[in-house]
């Protein structure tokens, strides 16, 4: 673990939604920018010199080099200031920091991705890299969304609604609120496309449970009902991942604010995360 702070520019500054960006980010320094390595579901701290600091998860993948990228929501004082810096404007990064995904150990394996809103940003690190690397057997991206206007990474999820088989990937979408262009999308692509909640997706979809592993983000209510869907299909608690870097403030184990559990099993989210499997919710109150 690192923590030193390096210059890093930005490269290209791009609207999302109305509420997130996503910056493209490179260190001045060519060599750094040589070694920088990192794994999907790792994070950094973004450091605005004289202003403040704030933990964000990378949602790049490590496979295309030279260039990181993180998805920022604006929702408070950092997250603002961040959505008005522009092109060639310098911020510091620490890290990475975290766990991440087992990808070499999921290697082989199909690999269900279940995205909720903002979840789609980390887990687009481990579609690209899956996709980018050829290793896995088959790949399953459910993804929901409040609206059209939501959608992360719109051109991205588009294309591999007209594409994904193709590149070995099954991606289907549900959508809250009804609008002509959602519509639009799920006359084209039904039933892959559907007005509803993200385990709606799961119907009619079948997976070798000794051969898959589902790795979940999104909003904290979500986790109940996805694992639900999960384990009724008899996943093993160990083949589930969930990501849940929405807890974290500094980022490495020194605020507390990320502390769960009890006197016999307590984590840091930071730490001991932002990956957890569902054993570990299981033996740790409160982890989700």
């Amino acid at each position: 673990m690192t923590f030193q702070t390096h210059d890093a520019r930005i490269l290209e500054v791009k609207e999302l939604t109305s509420r997130e960006k996503l910056f493209t980010l490179r260190f001045v320094d060519p060599e750094l920018n040589r070694s920088f390595k990192y794994k999907p579901g790792q994070f950094v701290i973004v450091d605005i010199r004289g202003f403040g600091e704030f933990p964000i998860s990378l949602c790049s993948t490590p496979t295309r080099e030279g260039y990181f990228q993180l998805c920022v929501r604006r929702v408070g004082r950092m997250t603002k200031y961040m959505h008005k810096l522009k092109e060639g404007d310098i911020v510091g990064i620490r890290g990475p920091y975290g766990n991440g995904f087992p990808m070499e150990k999921m290697e082989g394996s199909t690999l269900v991705l279940v995205a909720g809103g903002l979840g789609m940003a980390p887990l687009r690190s481990v579609l690209w890299y899956a996709l980018d690397t050829g290793k896995y057997e088959k790949i399953y991206l459910f993804y929901g969304t409040k609206a059209y206007e939501d959608i992360l990474f719109r051109d991205e999820v588009i294309h591999l609604l007209k594409h994904g088989e193709d590149m070995n990937c099954h991606v289907k979408l549900a959508y809250e609120v009804e609008s002509p262009s959602c519509i639009y999308l799920e006359k084209g692509y039904s039933p892959r496309v559907c007005k509803g909640v993200v385990t709606d997706l799961f119907r009619g979809e079948t997976f070798d449970v000794e051969n898959t592993y589902a790795l979940i983000c999104g909003p904290p209510v979500m986790y109940k009902y996805v694992i639900k869907e999960l384990l009724d299909r008899k996943l093993s608690p160990g083949r589930i991942y969930m990501t849940l870097e929405r807890r974290m403030r500094c980022g490495v184990g020194k605020c507390g604010h990320c502390i769960v559990g009890t006197s016999t099993s307590i984590k840091y989210v930071c730490k001991d995360g932002p990956v957890f499997t569902y054993w570990d919710a299981l033996s740790t109150r409160g982890l989700i």
